[in-house]
């Protein structure tokens, strides 16, 4: 599949999962006002970062589509980062007031009613929504930074609806109302760390560092060990967004290499050597003699 075929297949992910995180806010919102549910009232705001995010990365996925320009010399793929940010920025929000709402209701549970008839009903109806909604999302989520955003923030309403339908159960039988605020405790709870993982990823782009799963000191011990190399220096890996990883590095190369004309070879080796067995895709190197690379800055070494 190419790349333009992976954003629009994005694209049409990100649609179905709106049209169903659209409408199933809309049933919280009612579900959440008519039971007075803390619990489902959380859920739905979550539902509601959800669908901003969606709106987000949708947004972020079709300009990351664009193609390259003169001023924008690697695209506008990095704009599925800034989509991410925005979606960890909004999960860090909605933790932190659900979790001022909830210690409200246990400092004064005497305030809160709660109907856990409509709160169950509107929670399944969620829990089965969400499920449709992970399920579209789910094979482009470990392909992109921007999809893995939104497929955590559905996820963590999944897991929101079956902590309000367990609320719903106790209050019905016991009719012990302070689980509705217990479980909203425990939905930002589960909201905080996926935000942070997110957020987490979403710096490590932006700081240019070596993504996780690249060895750079296995990648030097593979072009060393290709047939003309004598040195590499000046290594540098990033990623412009999650699956983009960028390859730049001096390679210091036998005079024969040059003098046989062989240096069009040799770049070809070394790409492939990247492309095939690190998945980068997007490779430079500079070939140098020996002693071209005596002589340069020491800062590059």
């Amino acid at each position: 599949m190419s790349h333009d075929h992976g954003h629009a297949a994005n694209r049409n992910r990100l649609l179905i999962a709106i049209g169903i995180v659209g409408c199933v806010l809309v049933v919280q919102a009612v579900g959440a006002w008519i039971s007075g549910s803390l619990a489902l009232l959380a859920d739905a705001g979550h539902m509601l970062s959800d669908l901003v995010g969606l709106i987000i990365a949708l947004l972020a996925t079709i300009v990351a589509a664009r193609p390259a320009s003169d001023r924008q010399t690697f695209g506008y793929q990095r704009a599925e980062v800034f989509g991410a940010l925005i979606n960890g920025l909004i999960l860090v929000a909605v933790a932190v007031v659900v979790t001022i709402g909830a210690i409200g209701r246990l400092v004064a549970p005497g305030h809160a009613e709660v109907q856990s008839t409509p709160m169950l009903v509107v929670a399944v109806i969620a829990l089965l929504a969400n499920t449709a909604a992970l399920l579209v999302l789910r094979p482009a989520a470990g392909h992109s930074i921007n999809m893995r955003g939104a497929y955590l923030e559905v996820f963590g309403d999944l897991v929101g609806s079956i902590l309000v339908i367990a609320a719903a159960v106790v209050i019905m039988t016991t009719g012990f109302i302070p689980a509705d605020a217990i479980a909203s405790l425990v939905i930002a709870a589960l909201i905080l760390p996926r935000a942070f993982m997110l957020l987490r990823d979403v710096v490590r782009v932006l700081s240019e560092s070596a993504p996780a799963d690249t060895d750079v000191a296995q990648i030097r011990e593979h072009i060393l060990g290709t047939a003309g190399v004598v040195d590499v220096h000046d290594v540098h890996v990033w990623a412009i967004t999650s699956g983009a990883p960028v390859f730049t590095a001096h390679v210091v190369v036998e005079p024969k290499v040059f003098r046989s004309g062989d240096t069009g070879r040799l770049l070809d080796d070394l790409s492939e050597c990247l492309a095939n067995h690190f998945d980068v895709e997007h490779s430079t190197f500079q070939l140098e003699p020996a002693e071209h690379a005596a002589h340069e800055d020491e800062l590059h070494r």
